[in-house]
């Protein structure tokens, strides 16, 4: 298992370092300097779409993907299920959004963002459950595959809208944002097909004692996952809110949050792979101990790593990404 574990971890760093650096120094940075206030806009209601995103999922895709890794049968048992009950919690989590920025008083321009970057959550979210399926199903190379694919996609279309000299018009902050639904859109129409070929059927049907089974299970991991999305994601919506000039000391704050931010999908890159892997594991129960040791040592040597030169070299770092303000954000 530690060889397997190995091997795919180098398949899927290779192609999220191969991708995702050029969307995010490349485009993201590239619309961070162009825009820099519209930018701030932009992360305060992202981050303000992350804080009732445990909505949309409710541990359901970790719920999902252990009991699938132990027992491949239950694809085709929870597909249609769980797929509706997205669905559904959408409306829920789009309802909450919407009354809270309401609340917040956000004024028509930005409500009309917070509607798309709403319905991004919900494709990203969706699209997490999908891949949830395929790594229970230990299709390890295929889920790499998957990872990159809205990246690649949303770096293809606003190089075309940057740098394509293909349109007329300006590039904005909301080109950006609907390059992003577009790829993202796409990529959970193809997930979304290769888990319905992988189950033996989908049927549009609600079946009430399994939602209720599932909310019984996840609603702890639920609670906990609201609190640390938070803590993590108010701080930019309280700049915003608080603050006279809030898009701008938001956007600097997004320079080096944006750079956090980066690092630390590294480690959910692991959970994405350890997690099925555990369950695996402990069916057929074998130790966990050398699996465990060994992530471990790799994401703390990465860990240290990172906040050793981020940390000595922060304003060479900022200078070289960003135009703007990098005393403050360095």
């Amino acid at each position: 298992m530690q060889k397997k574990f190995v091997a795919n971890l180098a398949l899927l760093l290779l192609l999220n370092f191969l991708i995702k650096p050029f969307w995010i120094f490349g485009i993201d940075r590239t619309v961070q300097n162009m825009l820099p206030l519209d930018y701030g806009m932009y992360f305060a209601l992202f981050n303000f779409s992350l804080l009732f995103n445990i909505v949309l999922d409710l541990g359901i895709t970790n719920f999902n993907n252990r009991n699938i890794a132990q027992n491949n049968h239950l694809l085709s048992e929870y597909f249609s299920g769980i797929t509706i009950f997205k669905g559904l919690l959408f409306i829920v989590y789009l309802i909450i959004t919407l009354v809270v920025g309401f609340v917040l008083g956000y004024d028509s321009e930005r409500f009309y963002v917070l509607l798309f970057l709403s319905f991004n959550q919900f494709l990203i979210s969706f699209v997490q459950y999908l891949r949830s399926n395929i790594t229970a199903l230990q299709l390890f190379r295929l889920d790499s595959l998957l990872s990159v694919l809205d990246k690649s996609l949303m770096i293809l279309f606003c190089s075309l809208l940057l740098w394509g000299n293909f349109f007329s018009f300006s590039f904005t902050i909301l080109h950006f944002i609907y390059a992003q639904t577009l790829a993202y859109l796409i990529t959970a129409l193809i997930v979304f097909a290769i888990v319905w070929a992988k189950s033996a059927h989908f049927t549009l049907k609600i079946d009430i004692p399994f939602l209720k089974k599932i909310i019984r299970q996840t609603f702890p991991y639920a609670l906990l996952i609201l609190t640390m999305v938070f803590y993590y994601r108010i701080d930019a919506v309280m700049l915003d809110f608080m603050l006279d000039d809030g898009e701008k000391e938001v956007s600097i704050y997004a320079q080096a949050y944006r750079l956090m931010d980066a690092f630390n999908q590294i480690g959910v890159l692991f959970a994405g792979l350890l997690l099925p892997m555990f369950a695996y594991l402990i069916k057929e129960k074998q130790d966990l101990a050398p699996l465990v040791k060994l992530s471990f040592s790799l994401i703390f040597l990465m860990a240290i790593t990172i906040a050793a030169i981020t940390f000595n070299f922060s304003e060479k770092i900022m200078n070289l990404l960003y135009h703007f303000d990098t005393d403050s954000s360095s």
